[in-house]
C-alpha cells in the first residue's frame, strides 16, 4: 500500500524534474566548504512555485557551527519568503570519490524538513547521478516525527 502511495507521488514529479533537481544538487555540491571531512554535499530544494533553491554543506573548525546542505537550502528558501515545498535532492561523497554515495539527510535536517513539509507528501531524492537515485517520503525517513501539529 505504502509503495503505491510513494509511486503515485513520484509520478507527480516528472522524471525530467527529478533529473533537474539532481543536476542542481550536483552543481551545489561543487560549492561545498568541507576542508575537515572532505565530504561534499549539495542539495536542491523544489518549492511549490517551481523555484529551486540550492545549498551546500559548510564546515567550521569548531564543528558545531557547521551546516548541512539541506538546511542551507531550507534556510535560504525560508529567509526569502518561501514556505511550501515539494521535494529535495541530495548528493554527496568524498571530494576525491569517483562514485558518489547515496547520502541521506541527518536527523537535524529531517527535523527541519518536518517543520515545513507534509511528511507524507514531501519527497527526498538521494542520488549518485541523474540516473542512479532513490526516492522516498519524509515520513519514511522520519517515522513518528515531531512537528508543528504536535504543539499547535
Amino acid at each position: 500500500m505504502k509503495e503505491d502511495f510513494v509511486q503515485s507521488i513520484q509520478n507527480r514529479l516528472e522524471e525530467e524534474e527529478i533529473r533537474r533537481l539532481i543536476r542542481q544538487a550536483l552543481a551545489a555540491r561543487e560549492k561545498a566548504y568541507a576542508p575537515y571531512s572532505r565530504y561534499l554535499v549539495g542539495a536542491a530544494l523544489l518549492c511549490r512555485d517551481g523555484e529551486i533553491v540550492t545549498g551546500c554543506n559548510i564546515e567550521n573548525a569548531a564543528y558545531t557551527p557547521s551546516n548541512c546542505a539541506e538546511r542551507t537550502a531550507f534556510f535560504r528558501a525560508v529567509s526569502s519568503g518561501r514556505r511550501d515545498f515539494r521535494a529535495i535532492a541530495v548528493t554527496g561523497g568524498k571530494a576525491d570519490s569517483v562514485r558518489l554515495d547515496l547520502s541521506y539527510p541527518c536527523g537535524v535536517c529531517r527535523q527541519v524538513m518536518e517543520e515545513f513539509c507534509d511528511p507524507d507528501r514531501f519527497l527526498v531524492i538521494t542520488a549518485r547521478s541523474e540516473t542512479d537515485y532513490l526516492v522516498c517520503t519524509l515520513a519514511e525517513l522520519l517515522p513518528h516525527g515531531f512537528g508543528p501539529s504536535n504543539v499547535l
